[in-house]
């Protein structure tokens, strides 16, 4: 809320301008310059928005120095170790933690969503088998607007509800779908009588000629990684579906643009990248090469999985990871891997070595999660898909958030001109 003894006063070219100050509930104040290229002409400039208020929100709340990371004011680390997926997926979109009654409503309802039109089952089948997982997701949850036309008005209200529900329901079953196409093995239908984690792995793991039980180790694991990637305040999938959803486009549509943004290898695709960075180190052996690599400031390696952009101290959902990883090495054993082998060696010289305390580069959630997916039987490529699975939760917190702002204008960033001035047109012989 804006505090009438707060104003924050710029001059420029001779002149003062009082701009309003918004003080938050959590974290630092916020100057409101929206009407400052109306009272003085000019914009500001912040490449990246890195310090740029693009909305106002209640949903997650992040505080990178001290390491904290709040959905609805619920610390992340209570809600991995007491909570479960749904129910976070729940307070995430309503605000707060459910009665019984109210979770297995909720619970009812995703479960009634799992399965996917049967003619979408084409799409999958239209792409090449070596397609990456990720295409697959962008090209047929986009599709899914031209399949569920009763929730695609986003000025109903009953049609967002009915599309959120949708999308966190049909979500694993199209990521599991995705991969189970990439590696030539029979989709398999979602079961309503498992669990949401349980489920995904049935649907990833199960083979028509053999019985497949879901460890409860590892379905716990996987229920822990859709918690802890649920929801991140504005990173960049996050903004990208709020801007597309800015314009009136159907939720379908935001969500597979989130999905592209999170492709990246600097976002979503980072525990990717970390597991192929085990790869080229290859053997427990070679890591005393590498780290002294990755001490070398004119050495472009860098280890991936290690820090992170905005936790400056550690990266609370780390923690939790890392005891899911423990189990779940426990569990399967990793005498006979050679790549969880580097991976855990790494991470104890790391904890020890006083020049990664020293830079704060401590284990991420990436690290963790790779190495969890590694050991479960996941190739690489389906590490992002399972990344925006968990988050689409917390996409659609925002979408729905941002659609019921009434002051929810078109995204329309502003920029700094470096190009050429006006020019007349030459004709080309005359060039």
């Amino acid at each position: 809320m804006t505090d009438p003894e707060k104003t924050a006063t710029l001059s420029y070219d001779g002149k003062s301008f009082d701009l309003p100050v918004y003080s938050p509930t959590a974290g630092p104040d916020v100057i409101d310059i929206r009407k400052l290229y109306a009272d003085a002409g000019v914009f500001t400039y912040d490449p990246g928005f890195t310090s740029t208020a693009s909305c106002d929100s209640t949903i997650t709340y992040i505080d990178g120095g001290a390491g904290v990371l709040l959905h609805r004011g619920y610390p992340i680390d209570q809600l991995a170790s007491k909570s479960h997926y749904l129910e976070v997926c729940y307070l995430l979109l309503y605000g707060e933690l459910p009665t019984a009654a109210q979770l297995e409503d909720f619970e009812t309802r995703v479960t009634r969503h799992t399965m996917i039109h049967e003619q979408m089952h084409n799409f999958f089948r239209g792409f090449r088998r070596d397609a990456h997982p990720m295409a697959t997701m962008v090209g047929v949850v986009g599709a899914m607007s031209a399949f569920y036309h009763d929730s695609t008005d986003i000025n109903d209200p009953w049609q967002r509800e009915v599309a959120s529900i949708r999308l966190i329901a049909k979500m694993p079953t199209i990521a599991a779908m995705a991969y189970k196409y990439s590696i030539g093995q029979p989709f398999n239908y979602p079961r309503n009588d498992l669990d949401y984690a349980a489920n995904f792995l049935h649907m990833c793991f199960a083979v028509p000629a053999e019985k497949y039980e879901v460890n409860p180790i590892l379905s716990r694991a996987m229920d822990r990684i859709f918690i802890l990637h649920a929801d991140h305040e504005q990173n960049a999938s996050t903004s990208t579906v709020r801007l597309a959803s800015s314009s009136g486009a159907n939720p379908f549509a935001c969500i597979a643009a989130g999905i592209a943004c999170l492709w990246g290898p600097a976002h979503g695709g980072a525990n990717q990248a970390c597991l192929e960075m085990l790869k080229e180190i290859g053997s427990v052996d070679r890591i005393p090469e590498f780290i002294a690599r990755a001490k070398d400031k004119d050495d472009p390696f860098r280890l991936m999985g290690f820090g992170h952009r905005v936790y400056k101290n550690f990266d609370p959902r780390a923690k939790v990871m890392k005891q899911s990883a423990d189990e779940v090495l426990d569990l399967l054993g990793i005498e006979d891997n050679p790549l969880l082998q580097v991976a855990k060696e790494l991470e104890r010289i790391a904890l020890q070595d006083e020049y990664f305390a020293d830079k704060k580069l401590f284990p991420n959630v990436d690290f963790y999660s790779g190495i969890i997916l590694e050991a479960m039987g996941f190739p690489t490529s389906m590490f992002t898909p399972i990344f925006a699975l968990s988050r689409t939760v917390g996409w659609i917190s925002q979408w729905k958030e941002m659609i019921g702002d009434p002051q929810m204008k078109i995204g329309r960033p502003r920029q700094l001109y470096l190009g050429e001035t006006q020019r007349d047109y030459i004709d080309v012989e005359n060039r």
